[in-house]
Parts: structure tokens; sequence; C-alpha cells
């Protein structure tokens, strides 16, 4: 089978294309990453995480101030204040009372402790009495002390077997502003972490809260209340700042990942509120996004060279068929020829074998052409030409040489052989018929042949051969003649 030197390296610009298709969707892709994740970021800290803050400030409103409103009224309550002034004579009537607020708001525990006598109202009586000396009650010489309203406070409750509790504790004073004692209640930390983890669910953030000192009350992510957060890595420089500021948005590094944190200070509460978003499961959605990108842009990629393989291959064929093949006949033109002679002497000077020629011309072809037309003649060289390739054996090869004249090319082939090939191509044409009008119209093939010799050209061989086929015109055409002996070394 014949092969053209390529006309262009098709695998290196299926490379070039690979590549630029590549790199093109990877930059697309990439920037659009980048756009999509700086937008994300953006709207982390100019809305999404304000926003969540606001809902949970909002939620702690009514979760976790609510607490706080009712200690308020406890110690604006005029039986309160009007029973510790009248001397604390009934205590069933004090312990009525924080019964009654601790199961109509629902909570942990609910106390007063006075001033005057020490004692430790609890819903179910008198606790104890408190002590300067003993370091359960610190909190509430804390608490007389203070210059605020009231305080919240994480302490183990004894009323309560120790359970971990919050409270809030108020500070209760008569009509004359005299300092009477400390009320309020006491939700339990299992309880509001719940809730936190109830708030971190629904808005998928860690929140966690702080007191002023920038130590962790409660927090949905740290396993330890009191957690100082300058401990913290990448958020502990930030804390004194974050204090200063009160509210805020606020960004660091730790542990390989990056988060994006807002921060709310609660009044009601004196704590910090801290909503957190670890940016790299922000991201994760629009990573697996990019992924899928770059895959897709892969596939397309793959899907787009193949389609291109086979137009190049097909359109390389067309153009070697195109370059290489006579488009009447079917057989390969004379700038195929010359190739592949050459390649053909380059396989003789390393392996000698016997070569044959055939020059081949259609007899009386002008007169068909006058007489019945040129379609007329044309059909005749196609059917030559088709004859021609199905008579020849793989290794041959037939060349349309000139207008009606054919040359074959018999590599491993002797004087003899070529001889029989050559009267059985004479004889196939002999029998070919094509329509022309109402007649039938045929011709016949002179052959002449000739063996190539070692050392000489492929061109005097030809040559030969042409010589040859001009001894079957003179002898009376439709012949096939060698050269004869009086001509071999002719010129």
């Amino acid at each position: 089978m014949f092969n053209s030197p390529q006309l262009f390296n098709r695998r290196s610009l299926l490379i070039v294309l690979s590549l630029l298709l590549s790199a093109g969707f990877f930059a697309t892709a990439l920037f659009g990453y980048h756009v999509s994740r700086q937008a994300i970021r953006d709207t982390l800290i100019g809305q999404d995480l304000p926003l969540t803050s606001n809902n949970i400030y909002s939620e702690i409103q009514k979760d976790l101030i609510r607490p706080v409103v009712i200690s308020s009224s406890m110690a604006q309550d005029t039986f309160v204040r009007d029973w510790v002034v009248n001397g604390e004579k009934d205590v069933r009537a004090m312990t009525r009372y924080l019964a009654e607020i601790k199961a109509r708001y629902g909570a942990f525990s609910s106390f007063f402790v006075s001033e005057r006598t020490g004692a430790y109202y609890t819903a179910d009586g008198v606790l104890k009495n408190i002590s300067p000396t003993e370091p359960r009650d610190v909190w509430y010489y804390r608490v007389r002390q203070m210059q605020e309203d009231y305080e919240i406070n994480v302490d183990p409750d004894l009323a309560n077997h120790d359970a971990l509790t919050i409270f809030i504790n108020f500070r209760v004073f008569d009509f004359n502003h005299q300092y009477l004692g400390a009320t309020g209640i006491g939700l339990t930390v299992d309880a509001v972490r719940k809730l936190i983890g109830e708030y971190q669910n629904r808005f998928q953030r860690s929140i966690y809260f702080s007191d002023a000192a920038g130590r962790v009350v409660l927090g949905g992510k740290f396993d330890k209340p009191m957690l100082d957060l300058r401990q913290q890595p990448g958020q502990g420089v930030l804390i004194d700042q974050i204090l200063a500021d009160r509210s805020g948005s606020y960004q660091y590094e730790a542990n390989g990942s990056r988060f994006i944190l807002h921060v709310n200070y609660v009044p009601e509460l004196k704590w910090y509120l801290f909503v957190e978003q670890n940016e790299d499961e922000a991201l994760a959605e629009i990573r697996y996004t990019l992924l899928i990108n770059l895959a897709i842009s892969l596939l397309v990629t793959l899907i787009v060279i193949a389609l291109t393989h086979l137009a190049l291959a097909r359109y390389h064929r067309r153009i070697e068929e195109m370059a290489t093949t006579d488009k009447l006949t079917g057989l390969l033109n004379r700038h195929a020829a010359s190739f592949l002679i050459e390649q053909l002497m380059l396989a003789q000077r390393r392996t000698p074998q016997p070569i044959c020629v055939l020059l081949a011309d259609a007899d009386h072809f002008k007169h068909i052409n006058d007489v019945h037309g040129h379609r007329a003649g044309d059909e005749i060289l196609s059917g030559i030409g088709q004859i021609l390739k199905s008579a020849l054996r793989a290794s041959d090869f037939a060349v349309r040489w000139g207008g009606e004249e054919f040359l074959i090319v018999l590599p491993g082939c002797h004087a003899d052989e070529a001889r029989n090939i050559a009267e059985k191509l004479r004889q196939r044409v002999e029998d070919l018929r094509t329509n022309a009008g109402s007649e039938q119209v045929g011709t016949t093939l002179s052959i002449g042949y000739a063996e190539y010799r070692p050392a000489e050209a492929m061109e005097q061989t030809i040559a030969r051969a042409d010589k040859a086929l001009y001894e079957a015109k003179s002898a009376g055409r439709n012949l096939v003649r060698p050269l004869l002996p009086s001509e071999a070394f002719a010129g």
C-alpha cells in the first residue's frame, strides 16, 4: 500500500490543540472558581454571618434573655420586697413564690438570698445560710459589691446535686434603694448547650459565647468552659481587639484552615456572641463544582480531540488520495509513482530481487474519443484502471503514466512471469466493453515489458519497456512484446 510523506505532523497538531483546549478550559474553570470563591467570602463577611448573628441574637432574646427578664421581674416584685421588709416571717410564702416561678417559666432552679438573715431560699425551702468564709458563697458577696444590676454566672447548683448551672443573679433593693439581697433563676448548662447545638444545626455555623475577659462561657466547638480564647491558634491575637470593638467581622487561620468570624456583644447577657464559619467547609461545594467542571472540560477536550483526530485523518487520507491518485482511473499518478519507485530502489540495494515493468497503451484511443466522445473514452480508461487494480498482486502497483498510457511495476517478478501477467491484462482489456449510445465500444492494449538490470536506473528500465511498447504498436497492436535483442542495448 502506498504511504506518501505526511503533509503535516498530525500528532503534533493534536498535542497542541489538546494543550490549548485544556489550558482554556482549566483557566476558565479556575477563574470561575476564584470569582465564586471571592463572591462567597464577600457574602459571608458582608451578609451571611452578620445576618446569622442577628438571627441568633433574636433567638437568644427569646430563649436565653428571657431568664434575665424573669429575674429582673423577681427583683422588682412587690411581694419579694414587702416580704423581706416585713421580716421574712412566712418562709412558706417565699418557697411557694419560688416554686411558682420555677414551674411557670420552666426554670431549672429559682432562689432568693437575704442580706439581713443570710438565708438561701429555694422552691424547696431554706437551703442553707451563706457565709463569707464559704468558697461556694463567694458569688453572693461579689454580687453585693458590683455596680451592675445583675450578672450571669456559671456555677454548680448546690440545690440540684451540683449540676453545672447558668445563674442570673439580680440585686434586690427596697423602695428606699436599700440592698435587700439577691434573687434569680438558673438554667442547666446542658440545656443551653443543647440550645446552642440546635442553633448550629439550623444555621450551619459554629456558635459560642465568651465573657468580657475573653473566656469561653458556652460553646458548641469548645469542650472546656472558661477556656481563654487568647490561647487559641490564630484567633488569640485578635481577642483584645474583638473585646474592644464589641462587634465586627474578622478573619484568621488555624491548623491549615481559614475562618471567618462575626462577633456581637449581647448587653443583656454581658457576653460576646461568636458566629464562626470554616471557609474551607463553606467553599467545599464550589470546589466540588470546580472538580466537576474540570472533569467535564477534560471529557469535552477528549471528545473534541477524538473528533478532530477523525476529521484530520479523513482529511489527510483525502488529501493523500488527491495528491497521489488519478481521479479518473483510481490508479496512482506519476508523482506517487516517483516516490514508490524511489522506495523500491532503496529496498533493492539492501535486498536485490528481480523487477519487471510493463508499459501499456490503449490502442486507437484518439479514434474512440473522436467518434464516440470523451465520455466513452473516460469510461474505457476507468475500466482499464479497475482491471489493473483487480488483476495485480498486493506488492505490484499500477500508474496512469500518460493520457492513455499505463505503467505497471512488478517487484519480485522475472521476465517470463511478467509476460504472463501482461497477456492476462491484454486479454481482459480486449473483453472490456462500454456503452456509447446504441453501440458498445471497446479497445485493446499494446504492452511492452522489460526486466530491471542491476546498477541501472529505473528510468532506463522504463525506457526499454517503452521501446518494447513501440515494437508492439508497430507489429499490429493488441500485442505483448519484450524489447527485441537487436534493440536491447540501443542508445
